[in-house]
């Protein structure tokens, strides 16, 4: 075909208006149109990644590039659009705006006190952060929480809070024997410890019971510390202290005296002393001893009936078997109808308790030689030796008289009148032993 004949049907078909052919079909257009934009892609094809697109053309185009066409951006879930959702491909062939699908990305998460987190994709959509705390420290809240969609953790209150008790160990339980003669004994130990799991700090340590270094009664003493630590968390430990107080079998009062124990009587160190009453004299051990091994010292005490032996050969003799054991009371007449020693020996008859009490014994002597005769209560005394105590105490056979010797032998009071027991009593009492066998006759429940 000639160039005149193409010149001629390009114009023909401009002049008669009807189609324009874009290789997948016709379609109408007007005058103003221009042929270059008809059914031909335009703009550089939309791609979204992370995302998709749905475009519509002017007439159902084929290409979704032609010019005219409009194209909405979609992002994928966890990816957000920057830019513009709906774009036009313009005559330029540029389309109308900017567009990209960025991953999500969520605030920082707060960092708990005493403790932190680890991400497996920082802030990054879906990323899982997990919780931890210091030691010491316990979880409270949320274990983990991952990064959604909308921009927000799924958890994140999360806290790690000091829930431990500190740890303290008391010393272990400790005995102790009590020293001679004591009921106590001391006990030290070292003030225990303790330690706190978190932060390390202990606020207050109370103890409960005696401190170190007091002296304990004797049984078993229950104590124990308690620590607090910053978060108000408490622990508590407990011990046992023990006193132990050795103690031998306790002993009896012999009958027909008393006993005197210091301290409690029965324990290690304890001393018991022993007393007869009056006509009684000590066999065994007059003070015994509660030794280490738990037994007493000495020999075993009881208080046997005096067995006086007039049958010795002088007065010393007679009077040393009363030294430190009886107080003399040697009442001296000429007959046994003198009204002196009569009216002393009714009075003395009715104050035979007093005089046991006191440890009194009484001797007469009555008569003159070679007539004169002695007696200790039911027992006679030979003529012989009668005059010997006369002779030894200076006492005269033709008057009545009396001499008190107190149990060392000492004269310590004489009378030439008879006077009452009250009075014999009265000066008894003055005599230094006599004070201290008036306590424990007391102590004991003795009297008249």
């Amino acid at each position: 075909m000639d160039t005149w004949m193409c010149v001629y049907m390009i114009v023909g078909l401009q002049l008669s208006g009807s189609f324009a052919y874009d290789g997948s079909g016709y379609w109408p257009y007007t005058d103003d149109e221009d042929v270059r934009y008809t059914g031909v892609p335009w703009c550089a094809p939309v791609k979204v990644k992370h995302g998709h697109v749905s475009c519509q053309t002017p007439r159902g185009e084929r290409y979704k590039n032609v010019l005219g066409t409009r194209c909405k951006i979609r992002c994928k879930t966890g990816y957000e659009l920057h830019g513009s959702s709906e774009v036009l491909c313009m005559a330029s062939k540029q389309w109308s705006g900017n567009y990209a699908c960025r991953e999500v990305r969520c605030p920082k998460l707060t960092m708990p006190s005493n403790g932190g987190f680890k991400c497996s994709d920082g802030s990054y959509f879906n990323s899982r952060c997990q919780f931890f705390c210091s030691p010491g420290y316990t979880l409270r809240g949320d274990h983990s929480a991952t990064c959604q969609s909308s921009r927000t953790w799924s958890g994140g209150n999360s806290v790690c809070l000091d829930v431990d008790p500190p740890v303290i160990k008391c010393p272990n339980i400790k005995e102790k024997t009590a020293e001679p003669g004591k009921l106590t004994a001391k006990v030290t130990w070292d003030t225990p410890e303790g330690k706190d799991t978190a932060d390390g700090i202990l606020t207050d340590v109370i103890l409960k019971g005696k401190p170190p270094g007091s002296h304990f009664p004797e049984g078993n003493h229950k104590l124990s510390y308690t620590v607090f630590d910053r978060a108000e968390n408490k622990a508590t430990c407990r011990f046992n202290v023990r006193v132990r107080v050795r103690r031998c079998t306790p002993l009896s009062v012999p009958d027909n005296g008393w006993m005197k124990c210091d301290s409690a009587g029965d324990n290690y160190g304890a001393t018991c002393e022993f007393r007869c009453l009056g006509g009684y004299e000590l066999k065994g051990s007059a003070a015994r001893v509660c030794q280490f091994n738990m037994d007493w010292s000495g020999l075993e005490t009881s208080c046997a009936p005096m067995n006086i032996n007039v049958g010795v050969r002088s007065a010393a003799a007679l009077l040393d078997q009363f030294y430190e054991k009886r107080r003399i009371l040697i009442i001296s007449a000429p007959s046994a109808a003198n009204h002196y020693y009569r009216f002393q020996m009714t009075n003395l008859q009715h104050a035979q308790c007093g005089l046991d009490l006191r440890h009194v014994t009484v001797i007469e002597l009555v008569g003159m030689y070679p007539a004169q005769i002695g007696r200790i209560r039911h027992r006679l005394i030979p003529p012989g030796l009668a005059l010997q105590l006369r002779l030894l105490l200076q006492l005269s056979q033709n008057s009545f008289s009396m001499v008190l010797l107190d149990k060392q032998g000492v004269d310590k009071q004489r009378y030439t009148f008879p006077i009452t027991a009250a009075e014999i009593f009265t000066t008894i009492d003055t005599f230094p032993l006599r004070t201290e066998e008036a306590i424990l006759q007391k102590e004991a429940g003795q009297s008249c």
